[in-house]
């Protein structure tokens, strides 16, 4: 996606699909739908997300991006956050929160 020099990515909501994916409403007005199961591998910093129950609580948004709240509090610096230009390089999506 091109962006415009002023516009920056933003993420203001992530919610959590059973199968390791986020859904990501964003600052222009999609929901994208991220892949996060192909980056959670044995000794890399995404190995604590294998658990579907961690990897559901701990999601959160911090730092206008998709983020895990590892330590529980918050901390913009102890937590693990994707970069918010690569999420606006997944798919867009119908939202899965909308009344059908």
């Amino acid at each position: 996606m091109k962006f415009s020099p002023h516009f920056f990515p933003k993420v203001w909501q992530a919610v959590p699909a059973d199968d390791f994916a986020v859904y990501a409403y964003c600052n222009d007005g999609a929901v994208r739908r991220l892949e996060i199961k192909p980056l959670i591998k044995p000794d890399t910093v995404f190995a604590p997300l294998a658990d579907i129950n961690f990897f559901k609580e701990k999601l959160t948004v911090i730092n206008d991006t998709v983020a895990w709240d590892l330590g529980g509090n918050r901390d913009p610096y102890k937590c693990l956050d994707l970069d918010p230009f690569k999420i606006f390089d997944a798919p867009t999506v119908a939202d899965p929160l909308a009344e059908k």
